[in-house]
């Protein structure tokens, strides 16, 4: 087989001009991009059960060569410097927020590998994001397997300027809105942190192996999941400050929304104790650009509305989205002030830059 993959534009949507030449004069800021912490990994190197994770334990020896090819790209694209500046000027980007990769977010380990772990991540998130802070915004991990560590991350993170934090979709098979995270949602409502979602593939991908299926179909499954659980198991109605942002769309939970109110007054188990129709808990929500179409961009502003949409890379990724400023630009809906809203206003807002 012919192992290739791209960083670049490629299909998804026709394309126009690129977004350094038609941005708005207000601010630009990716939400979604990821810096890795060579020096986390190889702490954790002993103890961590990578493999075990989707992305690893569901994948065709099709999509672990190509897989094995990207992570060969990575050891620079994700932890150098200078190149990524560039890479922002020329999508005509302003600033980026700098999340952990994915697999960064240790939730496998004993709470003291695990708390270190996340401090080592966190300490180097912020020494990247430090050379050029007018540019870079620093997000961070915590060991969520270990609520109360969790929440005291969470506050060590605030007290070093952090203005948000990045969690997975479960912890080791467990949802979000399990009891062992009651404190870390309690504490990031308290402390105004935006909370990032993001999958790492989908935890009982069997029939998704080809095809790159468990991150194409998997990855926004993961995420629709996740954002189900914490309405229904109560965690949105117990905190109603807490702001989250669900990444790639947030899933395909804006697709169907109409169905989680339609089953909450139909059926007594799907009621649960809530005292508000689920879609209600959508105004806490947050999603990303990161799409693809201009259908469902479009459709994800109508269910979301134009100050709950912010714009996404998720760079360094082969599937992330190279040029955003122009996949919002390029949607004759959206009016200048919608478009300036999506490519940064609402990021600037929501962040109190």
């Amino acid at each position: 087989m012919d192992v290739w993959n791209k960083y670049e534009p490629t299909a998804g949507r026709e394309r126009g001009k690129p977004g350094r030449e038609i941005r708005p004069q207000s601010i630009t800021i990716d939400i979604h991009a990821h810096v890795a912490v060579p020096k986390a990994g190889a702490y954790v190197a002993e103890h961590a059960n990578l493999a075990g994770t989707g992305l690893h334990q569901f994948q065709s020896p099709e999509t672990a060569a190509v897989n094995a090819k990207q992570d060969a790209d990575l050891k620079s694209r994700i932890v150098d410097f200078e190149p990524r500046i560039k890479d922002l000027d020329a999508m005509g980007l302003d600033m980026q927020v700098i999340l952990p990769p994915p697999g960064q977010c240790y939730y496998t380990l004993p709470a003291d590998i695990a708390n270190k772990a996340a401090q080592i991540v966190n300490d180097g998130i912020a020494e990247y994001c430090a050379r050029q802070p007018d540019r870079l915004i620093p997000f961070g991990t915590v060991p969520l397997s270990h609520g109360e560590e969790a929440a005291k991350e969470l506050e060590r993170l605030a007290k070093l300027g952090f203005m948000g934090v990045q969690i997975l979709t479960n912890i080791d098979g467990k949802e979000l809105s399990d009891p062992i995270t009651a404190p870390f949602w309690k504490k990031a409502e308290e402390l105004g942190m935006l909370v990032v979602i993001h999958p790492n593939g989908f935890t009982h991908g069997e029939r998704l192996r080809r095809f790159y299926f468990n991150n194409v179909i998997g990855n926004p499954l993961e995420t629709t999941i996740a954002l189900h659980y914490l309405i229904f198991d109560g965690v949105l109605e117990r905190h109603p400050k807490l702001k989250i942002l669900a990444v790639h769309g947030g899933g395909y939970l804006g697709a169907y929304y109409g169905r989680i109110d339609h089953v909450w007054g139909a059926r007594s188990d799907a009621h649960a104790d809530l005292p508000k129709p689920p879609t209600e808990y959508l105004k806490q929500i947050y999603v990303d650009t990161v799409v693809f179409s201009t259908g469902q961009l479009k459709a994800l502003v109508e269910t979301f509305g134009p100050d709950h949409v912010v714009m996404g890379t998720d760079y360094p990724f082969d599937m992330a989205d190279y040029d955003p400023i122009s996949h919002v630009a390029s949607i004759d809906a959206f009016d200048s002030a919608t478009v300036g809203k999506i490519v940064g206003g609402n990021t600037k807002r929501l962040l109190g830059l």
